[in-house]
């Protein structure tokens, strides 16, 4: 999903819980937004790595050259992982919401992360790509240097 439209859905969540828990601390409904798509920052950093530039048009071209080749190999009938995202892993979610049971900004932030994860995964199964994503750190670790 684009990082538009996470942040279009995350300000109407956001929104949303303000105004249905107006008690509830505008920093914390920020940090639900910010992170309902800062969680992308991984998609920033694979594009780097792979293009040693540090602009975001960069990457957003890097990330578009990307899809379309994912594209002319799922027509020739090969379906591959996509770049390895660590944000997006169960393990960072897990540690963001063990954070989270400790200090409350943490929990907002795990909230926001969840979100986030969520649409990706509707949007993945949507578009018939849930396999280009690693959702598990170890799995991932395993494949790149044990084997596959």
């Amino acid at each position: 999903m684009l990082p538009k439209w996470h942040i279009l859905f995350g300000a109407v969540l956001a929104i949303f819980i303000w105004i249905a828990a107006p008690q509830t601390s505008l920093i914390y409904i920020a940090l639900f937004f910010l992170s309902s798509f800062l969680i992308d920052f991984d998609h920033y950093i694979c594009a780097f790595i792979n293009t040693g530039k540090l602009g975001l048009s960069e990457a957003y071209e890097y990330h578009k050259k990307l899809e379309a080749e994912n594209r002319g190999r799922v027509k020739k009938g090969i379906k591959e992982k996509g770049d390895f995202h660590i944000f997006h892993t169960i393990e960072f979610h897990i540690l963001i919401g063990v954070l989270g049971l400790f200090w409350t900004s943490f929990f907002y932030i795990f909230l926001g992360m969840m979100f986030h994860s969520l649409t990706d995964i509707y949007s993945l199964v949507y578009s018939k790509e849930m396999y280009r994503r690693e959702f598990f750190f170890v799995s991932w670790l395993y494949k790149k240097f044990i084997g596959n």
